[in-house]
């Protein structure tokens, strides 16, 4: 089942979010057009997103622990106010309360991001209306990108053309595995060869951008079979790759099999072997890693929605369970689909809870996400202990030398296999 929401103290019935958190009305927004450089405490240089969940899927993968339901698990839950068939409308009703919270906010909308779940279980047309509430009340930059995940199963050209005609501009299909026997371990649907003939109709409706997803580290899989899904993504020709190690998460089925000894677990020193050759194969078809597990062929390749999150700038979280972030205020939404309808039906928002970042928070969450990338974070961030452990890092080449002697963490190679401990002893 899904993980628990964190605790957190209640918002209020109508969304409303300190004073503090939102830019003025009368603020001019100037900041770096690209929406990937800017200061973070700025309100008007902030970038503002939106995500958009959709927590339907037509099985449960094994692996999976996000907030998704199959039609089966919603009978007998109030079902018609979950219903597929009307969550548009519903969704719809969250980003109209958006507008309300966030008043006169002048910053048009920079990124969009349909997740899940499988948003292309929908309607093409729902997720273009969507996609419409967001344009009609916020409007959307000139070059604003716009992305869906996408099922490789759950789309055709004729999905995918209405999707590209819709404003819909790059789109991610979730591969994981070239092989038939990983795609099984991870209850995936799809059938080898699939994902990478999505890409041709993607590119064939006129998305500029498209990634596909790969995991590695899955049990059964070989160095060989790594590999291979490597070579047939990249033969594919996206233009962005996304390689994820495999978390098993406790409460899913995967955790269970493998608590059961029926499939063994994988070790670390393979996950970095895995990244090794993910690297290697990678930067020779002329990709270039821009965070640890994500690699692109340009800076126009990179997920610009992503890098919001990595970089703390703004954005709205609709669906059920969904997360947002707004000037310092973090909160969440209910999880269950009927519980999140009934909310916006009573004219309620469906927050679950939030909190308010002290600026301490907000420091050490710079330093966790933004050494993840190739940009680094800034020395000035860390403390005493912190910059004491840096320049360790640095003598045991985990950090590049020239942007440290600039004022930059920024992590080498080996630094990128070892990151979760070096982002600990920076913080420290």
């Amino acid at each position: 089942m899904p993980s628990a929401l964190p605790d957190g103290e209640p918002v209020p019935d109508d969304g409303s979010l300190p004073a503090s958190a939102l830019p003025s009305p009368t603020t001019a927004v100037d900041g770096d057009p690209s929406g990937r450089f800017y200061d973070a405490y700025d309100a008007a240089s902030r970038p503002l997103g939106f995500y958009l969940h959709v927590p339907y899927c037509a099985t449960r993968c094994g692996y999976c622990d996000f907030n998704t339901y199959t039609a089966t698990e919603l009978v007998g839950s109030g079902g018609v106010l979950a219903s597929r068939d009307n969550y548009a409308d519903t969704l719809t009703d969250e980003v109209r309360l958006a507008r309300k919270v966030l008043g006169d906010d002048p910053r048009p909308v920079r990124t969009v991001f349909v997740g899940g779940g499988t948003p292309t279980l929908l309607p093409a047309a729902d997720l273009v209306r969507m996609l419409g509430a967001i344009r009609d009340e916020f409007g959307l930059a000139d070059d604003a990108e716009v992305t869906t995940e996408a099922n490789p199963e759950s789309v055709d050209p004729a999905y995918l053309a209405e999707l590209r005609a819709g404003g819909f501009n790059r789109i991610s299909f979730g591969m994981q595995s070239a092989r038939q026997h990983v795609l099984k371990v991870l209850d995936r649907t799809h059938t080898p060869g699939r994902p990478e003939a999505c890409v041709a109709e993607a590119r064939a409706a006129g998305f500029q951008h498209v990634n596909l997803d790969l995991i590695y580290g899955t049990p059964g899989e070989s160095d060989d079979d790594w590999r291979a899904s490597l070579d047939a993504a990249l033969g594919a020709g996206p233009d962005h790759v996304s390689a994820y190690a495999l978390i098993v998460e406790e409460g899913t089925q995967l955790a269970r099999r493998i608590r059961r000894g029926e499939v063994p677990m994988t070790d670390d020193d393979v996950h970095a072997d895995r990244y090794l050759i993910a690297e290697e194969r990678l930067s020779a078809a002329g990709f270039d890693w821009y965070e640890v597990s994500n690699w692109a062929t340009s800076d126009a390749g990179r997920c610009l929605h992503n890098e919001l999150y990595w970089r703390g700038a703004d954005w709205w979280g609709a669906g059920p369970g969904a997360h947002s972030h707004v000037g310092g205020v973090r909160w969440w939404n209910v999880k269950h689909p009927g519980a999140y309808a009934a909310a916006l039906a009573g004219g309620r928002s469906p927050g679950a809870g939030r909190e308010v970042l002290a600026d301490e928070d907000r420091r050490v969450e710079r330093i966790l996400l933004e050494l993840r990338l190739r940009e680094g974070c800034p020395l000035s961030l860390l403390k005493p202990d912190g910059l004491a452990a840096a320049r360790t890092a640095l003598a045991n080449g985990l950090l590049e030398a020239d942007p440290f002697a600039e004022g930059r963490a920024v992590l080498t190679l080996r630094g990128r296999l070892l990151a979760d401990g070096v982002v600990r002893d920076l913080v420290d």
